[in-house]
């Protein structure tokens, strides 16, 4: 039974795709943040019993990704997603964001994404997947009405470093993709989005599936289109 490493999957789109995968049949391992007590992630478990493993992390506590690595030590990942991120006020233009605001989303929404790749890679297969939670917002090309600016500048820096990691691993089997989910109804997203959870999760992980042994590193939204840079 193939196995996916899902990080951040306590609520919104990574419970739903913890949900998904095992719906097609996967085993998934699945972390929420500690002090979080009993989640829906928990509540899943019980209804896929040795199939779904919870695990505390907190990917921008480096202490903690390190003893989440020696835990999963020989095991063996088909896919590991980061799904973790954050927002601010949307509003707020690069001007205006305090210091501190903008340390803590490009912190929690480039950085420590890609910590959590380079620690965990050795933990997927040679011919598995790497994928991470990006958005169409993080793409230079589409932005021509501004917004959402310190998001993007997250989103496009996580992209940036994302290639400059598949460089470092040219030659290799492994497939890789950043993820544009869609603007979709969550927490992160807001009741505004035009997209539920059940019109972005599904279409989303049959993306991933078919991007399984497809080396190389691609930009794609939830429907497999390719998102320009």
């Amino acid at each position: 039974m193939p196995t996916i490493l899902l990080i951040a999957a306590s609520r919104g789109l990574g419970l739903a795709m913890a949900e998904e995968f095992l719906n097609k049949g996967w085993s998934v391992v699945g972390t929420v943040r500690g002090g979080s007590n009993r989640t829906k992630l928990h509540e899943l478990a019980q209804q896929y019993p040795g199939r779904l493993e919870v695990e505390t992390l907190d990917i921008c506590d480096h202490a903690q990704v390190t003893a989440l690595r020696k835990r999963l030590s020989g095991r063996v990942f088909q896919m590991l997603f980061v799904n973790a991120g954050t927002t601010n006020n949307p509003t707020e233009t690069i001007g205006e964001v305090t210091t501190d605001e903008f340390v803590r989303v490009m912190t929690t929404n480039a950085l420590c994404p890609m910590r959590v790749v380079e620690s965990l890679q050795d933990l997927v297969a040679a011919d598995g997947l790497i994928g991470v939670m990006s958005s169409g917002q993080g793409s230079v090309t589409n932005n021509v009405r501004g917004m959402r600016e310190v998001y993007r500048g997250s989103k496009a820096a996580l992209n940036q470093f994302m290639r400059s990691y598949a460089a470092r691993q040219a030659g290799t089997a492994r497939a890789m993709v950043l993820m544009a989910p869609g603007w979709v109804r969550t927490d992160l997203g807001g009741p505004e989005a035009p997209l539920s959870i059940e019109d972005s999760v599904p279409s989303l992980v049959n993306v991933l599936l078919e991007k399984q042994g497809n080396p190389g590193l691609e930009y794609l939204d939830y429907l497999g289109r390719t998102v320009p840079w």
